[in-house]
């Protein structure tokens, strides 16, 4: 989920009671507080069957049909996604790090997981 997916979805969840209006923040910024119903539906959310995963992955399924690309925009493509990957590597692993909650630290030890898999998976596309 985006940063403009979550601010996109702050106003519907304040018209529903799940958030308040908090302070203002600092450049004008909004903060919110989740209401007593909120934390009611974020519970209830928390005990439901969540389902298949769906993974929708815009670089995997352009990996999988680069051989179409010449080899200067397959290389652009790779090199561009490992450096995005490698930042992403060292926030996950800042991540795990610092997690104090056990369930925090499960999923950022997985982010970090991932994060290898798709550089092996970078690294394994042939020039």
């Amino acid at each position: 989920m985006t940063r403009s997916q979550v601010y996109r979805e702050l106003p519907a969840l304040t018209d529903a009671g799940l958030l308040r209006l908090g302070k203002q923040g600092p450049r004008s910024s909004q903060q919110y507080a989740i209401t007593a119903a909120g934390k009611r539906a974020f519970k209830s959310w928390l005990n439901t069957e969540p389902g298949p995963d769906n993974v929708r992955s815009p670089l995997i399924l352009r990996l999988v049909y680069s051989g179409s690309l010449t080899p200067k925009q397959r290389t652009g493509l790779v090199e561009s996604a490992r450096a995005q990957y490698a930042v992403k590597m060292d926030e996950a692993r800042n991540a795990a790090k610092t997690a104090t909650d056990p369930y925090e630290k499960a999923a950022a030890d997985f982010t970090v997981s991932y994060n290898r898999a798709i550089i092996k998976l970078l690294d394994s596309i042939p020039d």
